[in-house]
């Protein structure tokens, strides 16, 4: 018998990141069969093997398509063509990707999804607010000291919670074909504000240094951080965080019918949670 759409699992590349692992759990709750795509997953994913793709692409109706670690990064637009035509070559239906905001390179991403020939919506994102808890500065608000390469420009951080609500709601929701959403929080706030106001969640001062990109490199290199990360983040903070994305975008508000989620919320939500306490983990995005 053959299957109906809702009946047919949506793949989550990224299943276990920020995002991913989000859209994953709220696919469970919506009783819509999931595939998880990751090296963990069953059966495993992996960006830099093709034989892993046909497996995961393997009877799915829709794809939420993450690239790690991003599309800046030399190899993507490649990586992202060749797995497009190989998804929708297998009949995948529907694409939902998530784009950098201010990433010339990740906009040739974009225009493969927009280009493939079936429905298709853009999530386009700058800094997540859980990159603080969940991902490569972790370690540096646990130790008190947030070191950047990143002088006093405004960034409006956006809650991974918002884009996977706007990334469920394409998946499931016709209504949202088509569309481009450009994402961010509600305010501006540089990174010396937003470590302040995660101190203020914690209940103790968590400084902000800004460094050059080789005093960087140095001292993600002493967490342990892979060099191809360092490069990858370095070359973000570099390009993307010149003013460029110093603005405020309406994609929540036209997605959800609602306000994004202030980053305030975000830490205090972070710090009862016991975010900085525990091992960071999971995917880039």
């Amino acid at each position: 018998m053959t299957k109906t759409v809702d009946e047919q699992p949506i793949l989550v590349l990224g299943g276990t990141g920020k995002t991913g692992r989000r859209v994953v759990d709220r696919l469970a709750k919506l009783d819509r069969p999931v595939r998880v795509g990751s090296r963990s997953g069953e059966p495993p994913f992996d960006w830099t093997d093709q034989r892993t793709w046909a497996p995961v692409l393997d009877g799915v109706s829709s794809v939420y398509l993450v690239y790690y670690p991003d599309l800046v990064a030399p190899d993507a637009l490649a990586t992202i063509r060749s797995f497009t035509e190989q998804a929708v070559s297998g009949g995948i239906e529907r694409l939902v990707l998530l784009s950098g905001r201010g990433e010339e390179e990740a906009k040739l991403s974009e225009r493969v999804v927009q280009d493939s020939g079936v429905v298709w919506t853009i999530v386009r994102a700058s800094w997540f607010s859980q990159n603080f808890s969940e991902d490569f500065l972790t370690d540096s608000i646990r130790g008190g000291e947030v070191v950047l390469p990143a002088g006093n420009v405004p960034e409006p951080f956006v809650d991974a919670l918002d884009i996977a609500d706007i990334v469920v709601a394409a998946l499931t929701d016709d209504g949202h074909a088509g569309q481009l959403y450009e994402v961010t929080g509600p305010r501006l706030l540089t990174f010396a504000e937003a470590t302040s106001e995660i101190g203020n969640a914690l209940g103790r001062e968590i400084r902000y240094r800004s460094v050059s990109p080789e005093e960087y490199a140095a001292v993600m290199a002493g967490y342990a951080v892979p060099a191809e990360l360092t490069a990858v983040l370095t070359e973000l903070f570099g390009k993307v965080l010149d003013g460029r994305n110093a603005q405020l975008a309406d994609g929540v508000q036209r997605a959800l019918g609602r306000r994004p989620r202030e980053f305030t919320d975000y830490a205090r939500d972070a710090a009862a949670a016991g975010a900085w306490d525990t091992s960071p983990g999971g995917d880039w995005a």
